[in-house]
């Protein structure tokens, strides 16, 4: 039995391991089945009535998504996790596992631009409302709960601009109101945050990102303490929407989790560099960051992360056309959406990740046309330096 107190790095190559693989192989392999054998009907019968551990089919469960499941819950400080074939996948399930026609959820007003689809308007078409309200200020959060309110969802730190919200507070207001919470751990990772620890219910992630850290498969999965609710979102939800994951695509989720500490170590050190450098730049109108002491949230992400992660967000003087300049003239940075790649890559939410928004509130939900962000990779911070700093000079700003 692996010990749950080592450390994160031994955890995320070792965790969720408890028996001999096959073979005795150090990698486990990559059970690439669509369904599984029985001995006879007894046999299927006490399998599909949990009544003996085994296989049925890999829509319900697969033992490299359930090496991948167990590895998360054991770095999330979970009992136990679902794998999904996407975030979106992962976040959509989960909603609709906490709420019915008409009742309502709450979310913080910055979203990712498929999360805002999802909650804004695909749960409207179920009678299901959405409020959207500044998490940052708790107490506006309360005063929207009602009778019929029954999840808070939102993202720490937000996507894009970087908003830090006060888990333990949100988690009090919960409590109070019997209300589940929901948080997308995507950006930080369970490598600098963890949400459980906060009482959190359900931990949620695009596992694409930094949990895959190679740009190379999609992947999502959802962590709780709660056994029960675990078993209820894999066979009520996952199973029958059909969300599930690739055993291939596990297989990579659980060798990109072998290098998650060393890989976020190294995304933070050269984000603390570049933040730093887009600060002090004349051409930069501001920086969001947690890890700068001039960013809004960072007295709170010291008190509840373990690290400021490496996504940036920025606004350059000049505004659109010089952002737009900025993104176009860059070459070691990628125009891409997505993040958490090795590669640094760099976008305009507005028009790419987060079009789903009315440009004409923009404002309202903490976005602005003209914001860059950039998801810093692990090359060298002086080579992402340069490339930034001849791009901003060919911006014009």
């Amino acid at each position: 039995m692996l010990r749950k107190d080592y450390g994160f790095d031994t955890l995320s190559i070792h965790g969720g391991t408890e028996e001999n693989n096959p073979k005795n192989a150090l990698n486990p392999p990559i059970f690439m089945t669509s369904t599984y054998i029985f001995d006879d009907v007894k046999d299927a019968q006490d399998i599909m009535n949990f009544e003996k551990q085994g296989y049925i089919y890999t829509r319900g469960n697969n033992p490299t998504l359930q090496l991948f499941e167990k590895r998360m819950a054991a770095l999330e400080e979970g009992e136990e996790a679902v794998a999904f074939a996407s975030g979106m996948a992962a976040i959509s399930s989960v909603l609709f596992s906490f709420l019915s026609p008409g009742d309502n959820l709450i979310v913080h007003k910055t979203l990712y631009g498929s999360s805002f689809t999802v909650t804004h308007k695909l749960l409207p078409q179920y009678h299901i409302n959405c409020k959207s309200v500044d998490f940052t200020q708790p107490e506006t959060v309360e005063a929207a709960i009602d009778k019929n309110t029954k999840v808070l969802y939102f993202e720490t730190p937000s996507n894009p601009n970087l908003a830090i919200i006060d888990m333990e507070r949100i988690v009090k207001i919960a409590m109070a109101y019997d209300v589940k919470i929901i948080v997308d751990n995507t950006f930080a990772t369970p490598y600098f945050q963890k949400p459980l620890s906060f009482d959190v219910d359900v931990v949620v992630h695009s596992a694409t990102k930094y949990i895959c850290g190679h740009g190379d498969a999609l992947g999502g999965v959802a962590v709780s303490k709660d056994t029960e609710y675990i078993q209820k979102l894999k066979f009520d939800y996952m199973c029958e929407f059909g969300g599930v994951m690739s055993p291939f695509n596990a297989w990579l989720m659980l060798r990109g989790l072998k290098t998650l500490g060393p890989r976020m170590r190294q995304h933070e050190a050269n984000a603390m560099c570049i933040a730093k450098f887009l600060e002090s730049h004349p051409k930069i109108e501001v920086v969001m960051y947690p890890g700068l002491a001039s960013f809004t949230g960072h007295e709170l992400a010291r008190r509840q992360m373990d690290g400021f992660g490496a996504i940036i967000s920025f606004e350059v003087k000049g505004g659109i056309e010089a952002a737009k300049k900025l993104v176009n003239s860059v070459q070691l940075a990628k125009l891409a959406v997505s993040l958490g790649d090795c590669e640094t890559l760099i976008e305009l939410p507005a028009a790419m990740t987060h079009a789903g928004y009315p440009k004409e509130k923009l404002h309202e939900f903490g976005l602005t046309e003209s914001m860059v962000r950039l998801s810093v990779g692990i090359e060298n911070a002086k080579d992402i330096i340069e490339d930034l700093d001849k791009a901003l000079n060919a911006s014009g700003a």
